[in-house]
């Protein structure tokens, strides 16, 4: 059994099935509780206002994948999952209507801090990923840097959800873990170079705490289900990124390393569009 020390106390790994409603409890409890440090670890490398996509340090300002800069000007964003709304307020700086949503309100807390830090503010909203409080068809694009999408029991209703928010012809691009990093243990040592779970093992890694209440919940799907869940919302998927791991990239990240980035990706970037009606003849 492993223990682990936690800003929630002690907890343990479990295994087991875990509902929607566990899940954002738990998660929400989490990020509340964890959200100063995670900001003390990892806000220099995020930036108070830039958009950087992944560990792999792979920033929207290089790779583009919302658009050409001419195209974010005036467009209306959602950043689902925000945090401290880092990407958002990177948005804004490029003339986009940006909104911040996150369910923890630790994590929102962080984003007001950094909005007094940097002068440029943008809206934040406290919500489920899975029901998102907007009206159909109002952004242009939502976007995703390892936010909300891992940490939901039911990742095809916030496609769903997102496919309903965007306008016709509207993107949706989020990063998550890359699936094949399940089979290995979370270490960026030698390792994490072993396989030692099943790629097709969807059980959640679930923390649980003395009580065996869940305490942190991440859930695993495979390529082959994301995919489906995009299709299956009715949006296109248009691309799908691996960084690879920067040559000049000395830094770990909880996973991340040098080690591990040089063999296998650990980041999946999908690139997806909500399709325009066809023109009638």
């Amino acid at each position: 059994m492993n223990v682990t020390d936690h800003p929630l106390g002690e907890t343990r790994v479990a295994r087991r099935s875990v509902s929607s409603t566990e899940s954002a409890r738990a998660n929400r409890r989490w990020w509340d509780a964890d959200a100063v440090d995670y900001q003390a670890e990892h806000g220099e490398f995020l930036g108070d206002a830039d958009f950087v996509w992944c560990p792999e340090r792979l920033r929207e300002a290089d790779a583009r994948l919302l658009g050409e800069p001419a195209s974010l000007v005036g467009a209306q964003v959602l950043e689902l999952g925000c945090g401290a709304a880092s990407c958002a307020r990177w948005l804004v700086g490029q003339g986009a209507a940006a909104v911040g949503m996150d369910l923890s309100s630790g994590m929102l807390r962080q984003a007001a801090l950094a909005a007094q830090r940097t002068g440029v503010a943008v809206p934040l909203v406290q919500a489920d990923a899975e029901r998102l409080p907007f009206a159909d068809g109002v952004f242009d694009i939502v976007c995703s840097a390892f936010g909300a999408v891992p940490f939901v029991a039911d990742p095809g209703r916030v496609m769903r959800e997102v496919a309903r928010v965007l306008r016709p012809g509207g993107r949706w691009i989020f990063a998550v873990n890359h699936p094949i990093r399940w089979i290995f243990p979370d270490d960026p040592g030698p390792a994490g170079l072993t396989v030692t779970q099943s790629y097709f093992d969807r059980s959640p890694y679930l923390e649980v705490d003395g009580s065996g209440a869940p305490a942190y919940v991440e859930h695993h799907r495979t390529l082959g289900d994301r995919v489906r869940d995009i299709v299956a919302a009715g949006l296109e998927l248009v691309d799908l990124v691996e960084p690879e791991w920067p040559a000049d990239l000395d830094d770990t990240w909880g996973q991340w390393s040098p080690l591990r980035g040089d063999l296998f990706p650990g980041t999946a970037i999908f690139s997806c569009r909500k399709p325009a009606p066809a023109c009638s003849g």
